[in-house]
């Protein structure tokens, strides 16, 4: 009896082993967690305003490997800490929000630091054991102060010069035509006088 008990478990526990095996290497992938997908919605290339201390808000949209939107994923967004940059609101570098039902995620409450430069937001997103990541670029930028208004006041400075020379001009031509006049008809305009700042024609005191 002990003869055939012992034969019978050199059989079976060896074919035990084998489907243990192949159960084992037949167990699909997804069991480790579905793969996900991390889409750049919003952000990517935006040029932030320093002076007004604006930024674009970074948008990031989380899919399982269908494009179905992938609800209560983690996403965290990571700023540099030195160098161009900022940060989120309470002044942290980085921000983990849930994504809602769409599968999206933002980073709010994001605003410039004063060091103008590109910089970028390291996104990374988490779904039951899969993880995917992104790199967002932006820029902070300190416009001119005097951008457009420098323009705008040489033009008008060039044409109240212009029209300075035009009246000269035909106060001459005016003066040779005809008979010649006296010594004291001929009246030259009065020269200008261009003011820096808001242009004006003072006359001569």
């Amino acid at each position: 009896m002990s003869h055939r008990r012992g034969q019978f478990s050199e059989r079976f526990y060896p074919g035990v082993c084998l489907m243990l095996v192949f159960c084992l290497l037949a167990a699909p992938a997804g069991a480790q967690g579905p793969g996900i997908k991390l889409v750049i919605q919003e952000g990517q290339g935006a040029i932030n305003n320093i002076q007004q201390h604006r930024a674009k808000e970074p948008v990031v949209q989380v899919t399982d490997e269908n494009g179905a939107p992938i609800q209560q994923a983690s996403v965290t967004f990571q700023l540099p800490e030195t160098g161009a940059g900022g940060a989120f609101a309470d002044d942290n570098k980085m921000l983990t929000v849930q994504t809602d039902e769409k599968g999206m995620a933002v980073g709010r409450g994001l605003h410039p630091n004063q060091t103008a430069g590109q910089f970028q937001i390291r996104v990374t997103a988490s779904y039951q054991g899969a993880m995917a990541s992104a790199v967002i670029t932006q820029i902070n930028a300190q416009p001119t102060a005097t951008s457009g208004g420098g323009g705008k006041k040489f033009l008008i400075i060039a044409l109240i010069g212009g029209a300075a020379a035009g009246g000269l001009g035909a106060a001459l031509g005016h003066g040779k035509s005809g008979s010649t006049p006296s010594a004291g008809s001929i009246s030259a305009p009065p020269p200008t006088v261009l003011v820096p700042g808001t242009p004006s024609i003072q006359p001569p005191h």
